[in-house]
Order: structure tokens, then C-alpha cells, then sequence
């Protein structure tokens, strides 16, 4: 059975405008209860796709139920969004900092700062110190989240994060970011730090390729663009049962492996009010009007000098 994931809630929006794809902002959120795609900006817009990660294997109102994903957010708990069905950040609720993610001591001895949900949702939206259990999981280990997906309580080590959740909260210990907002870096030169849900959620992803969808873990993930950075990252699939060319949607992983949410100005007989899928695509091989009539193969980076090995990455778009 697929998983779904609630969307992550991210705190800027992906403006994919033709001709420059590479724009995604330092805070995205992600819904759905797999803590995948956010950033850190702070800013919310309204009519272009945002990036969420939901907490994986979390319902809406933020207890444990059978995962389910619709939006892109890194939620760690499943409902029934696709890491993002309708999450948007609420403006007027202030984030509950307890501790400093970023820091590997900024609780007392024995606990960890983590990211959860304060608010009864499913996606994570402050931090707290818990409890490191006995025998943690180390990079790469197998874990568990314990309650929700979106509890901030799971069973790796300092400064890791149980993400890619299954139905029943299992998942991989992935790094969270070194350094600091401003210069947010990974101890592993193959992963990019990728920050969402208004820097709540910052976790350390390996990066993939958008036409192979080279991602590998326990559940559905997509290759997908890492908050804050020109790279691109697994995010946990919040498609559901959703997620074609052409369906609504409002979050970046809230569409099938291969594609992305796309602005509704760009994308032919979109129905969505903010956006809809659409294909990932090969500049040099563009066959976008095949798999979506009257589309082009919109470079990712536009202008800008593309992100090395991604520079045959584009979009399916209308002509701009």
C-alpha cells in the first residue's frame, strides 16, 4: 500500500517562473508526516506551488492514523495528504522555539533539540529538548518516531532526525545541518542541507537526479528540489492517490515521482488554483509536447548558471 505523507509547511513559496526554475527560497514548507521539503525563509505567498514536509503516519489533526501523503512537506506522520494536501503556514501563529536546532548541546545532558508539531497538526512547527533513547541510531540506522510522526520524540542520536517513515513510524536516522542559518552545510559533501517548515526542519538529503528518480528508501520519496539550495533532494512522496500530469495541487511533492507542482499560469488547462503537476524534462531531448500537448522543455536554471549535473534539467511548461 502506498504510504501518504502530510504536506510540510514551508515558509516561502517555489516561484517557478519559465525560464527560471532554480528559484526555490530558504523556507518551504512540507506537509505530511515525513519531514521533507522545506526552507527557511520566512515568508508565505499565495498563488504559486509551496514545498511542505508534513510529518509522516500523522492524520490532519495531528494524531497517529495509516500513513497518507499529499503535499510536499516533511511531515513524520501519515494522513491523507501528499506531504501536503491544503497546509498553509498561519502567519499569526508564532513559532515555539524551546531550543536551538542547529545545536548539538543546546539541551541538557541526556536530551535533544527537536522539531514538532505544537499545535495538534501534522507538520512540524517548533522545536523541543527530548529524550535521546537508550541505544540510538546512528546515521543510516533503521528508528522509529514514538507517538506521532510529528512528536519530535524518535529513537536515533543527537542532532538525527528518523525520517522516510513507513505506516508504522519506521524509518532511516538522517543527519540534521551543521553551522547556522547563514551558512548551513552538511558533514557528507553528497548531501545538501535542506531547510523548510520556517527553519524548523533541517535535515541533510542526498541528492538525486529528477529524470531518474534515483531515489532509494523504505517508502515512496521523490526527486525533488532541496529548499534553499539549486540542488535536488528525496523528499517523501505525498502524491496519494493524486499526483498525474495536470491534477491540482499546492505543494511541490504533492505530485507522482518524475513530476512537480507547477504555477497554474504555466501549465495548459490547469484547474488548480495555485498549481498543477507537471513533467520533469530533458532540454536535450525535449518530448514535453508528447507527454503534455503544448508544453516546452523550460530549462530548471533559466539564466543562471546550472548546478553541475543538473544542467539537462528542465520542466514541461508553456512556451514563455
Amino acid at each position: 500500500m502506498k504510504q501518504t505523507y502530510l504536506p510540510l509547511l514551508l515558509s516561502s513559496v517555489f516561484l517557478f517562473a519559465c525560464g527560471d526554475k532554480g528559484g526555490e527560497t530558504d523556507a518551504t514548507a512540507t506537509a505530511g508526516p515525513t519531514g521533507d521539503m522545506t526552507t527557511g525563509d520566512d515568508t508565505t505567498t499565495t498563488g504559486t506551488p509551496t514545498t511542505t514536509d508534513p510529518g509522516p503516519g500523522t492524520d490532519t489533526d495531528g494524531t497517529t492514523a495509516d500513513p497518507t501523503t499529499t503535499t510536499t512537506t516533511d511531515p513524520t506522520t501519515t494522513t491523507s495528504d501528499s506531504d501536503t494536501e491544503s497546509f498553509l503556514v498561519d502567519p499569526d501563529v508564532d513559532m515555539a522555539t524551546e531550543c536551538d536546532i542547529w545545536s548539538f548541546d543546546d539541551c541538557p545532558d541526556g536530551q535533544k533539540c527537536m522539531p514538532w508539531a505544537n499545535d495538534g497538526g501534522s507538520s512540524w512547527n517548533a522545536t523541543k529538548c527530548v529524550d535521546i533513547q537508550d541505544n540510538p541510531g546512528a546515521d543510516g540506522d533503521a528508528c522509529n518516531t514514538i507517538g506521532s510522526g510529528v512528536s519530535g520524540e524518535d529513537t536515533c542520536d543527537n542532532h538525527l532526525f528518523c525520517y522516510y517513515t513507513n505506516d508504522e513510524g519506521s524509518g532511516v536516522c538522517v543527519p540534521m545541518c551543521v553551522g547556522s542559518p547563514e551558512n548551513k552545510m552538511c558533514e557528507d559533501q553528497e548531501a545538501v542541507c535542506s531547510v523548510s517548515n520556517d527553519g524548523v526542519l533541517i535535515l541533510c538529503r542526498k541528492k538525486c537526479d529528477p529524470l531518474l528518480q534515483d531515489c532509494d528508501y523504505p517508502v515512496d520519496t521523490a526527486c525533488l528540489p532541496a529548499a534553499g539550495s539549486n540542488s535536488f533532494v528525496c523528499i517523501a512522496d505525498a502524491s496519494g492517490d493524486a499526483g498525474m500530469p495536470g491534477d491540482p495541487c499546492e505543494f511541490l511533492n504533492a505530485c507522482d515521482p518524475g513530476n512537480y507542482c507547477e504555477g497554474a499560469d504555466i501549465v495548459p488547462n490547469c484547474q488548480g488554483g495555485i498549481g498543477c503537476c507537471t513533467p520533469f524534462c530533458d532540454v536535450n531531448d525535449d518530448n514535453c509536447d508528447q507527454l503534455v500537448p503544448g508544453t516546452v522543455c523550460t530549462p530548471w536554471y533559466g539564466e543562471e548558471n546550472p548546478e553541475p549535473g543538473y544542467e539537462h534539467v528542465g520542466g514541461c511548461t508553456l512556451p514563455q
